[in-house]
């Protein structure tokens, strides 16, 4: 009985000090993980615009709720402030509805419109997705993908967008990962290309200097205006002109 007893009086005493350790580190919430704030360092984002993704998804859904009827299913995703529709509606002009209430949401810098015209996801697509997204995470953890931290992955109908900033190399590491992972149909790069200068420089510094972006007080990085999606029919888009510096925006379809 004592033993006992004196296991929980150890139990308490742990338990209070994690506690008061943990403190000074209250989680943030970032797309919908729980990050400690000695974590958001290894995110290429500025914590200002982790703070600002965040937001953006939650008005962003609420803004589709607000317009949403029986045939739009409209998912928001945001990345260093920069956005991708993805789903379907039943007619365009739902399409471009969406688009517009999303651009006057405060600190969105762009939107990539990837939403279709059609019948809206089964629960079957659904989960097909999710295990696609859970597959491509995994894969590139297992080939030691430097900027995990700075990459989202979003699949809608087999269709990978891999959002995220990061060097030429890196983005090419996460493709060729991507486009080996089965039930992949497509990849498309929403990347913010940097250098690895840009890296190691001081945030905020507006390492690209001379590019046609601007910063904001919680950015980390100059960028110009991302490219729009591909036309539909597979022809290909003129690519965006790259900033001075070596900055610059790609968004393009792999397969």
């Amino acid at each position: 009985m004592k033993t006992s007893i004196q296991r929980l009086a150890l139990s308490l005493t742990v338990g209070a000090a994690l506690v008061a350790g943990l403190a000074g580190c209250v989680p943030l919430v970032v797309g919908g993980a729980a990050v400690g704030a000695g974590f958001i360092a290894a995110d290429r984002r500025s914590s200002g615009a982790q703070l600002d993704d965040q937001t953006i998804e939650v008005r962003g859904a609420s803004r589709i709720s607000a317009i949403a009827n029986d045939n739009m299913n409209i998912a928001v995703t945001s990345f260093n402030r920069q956005v991708l529709l993805t789903g379907t509606v039943g007619a365009d002009a739902d399409r471009l509805r969406a688009e517009e209430e999303i651009k006057r949401i405060d600190n969105v810098r762009s939107v990539v419109n990837a939403v279709t015209v059609g019948p809206g996801s089964t629960i079957q697509d659904r989960a097909n997705d999710t295990y696609i997204t859970s597959k491509v995470k995994a894969s590139l953890a297992n080939a030691n993908f430097s900027a995990s931290n700075s990459i989202k992955v979003v699949t809608e109908r087999g269709v990978v967008y891999l959002m995220g900033i990061v060097t030429q190399a890196e983005l090419d590491q996460a493709t060729n990962v991507t486009r080996g992972v089965s039930g992949v149909t497509k990849v498309v790069r929403m990347a913010e290309i940097v250098t690895a200068q840009q890296l190691n420089g001081p945030q905020g510094s507006g390492a690209s200097a001379g590019g046609t972006g601007s910063t904001t007080s919680s950015g980390s990085l100059a960028l110009p205006p991302m490219a729009p999606l591909p036309p539909a029919d597979g022809s290909a888009a003129p690519a965006p002109a790259p900033a001075a510096g070596g900055g610059g925006v790609v968004t393009s379809p792999v397969r």
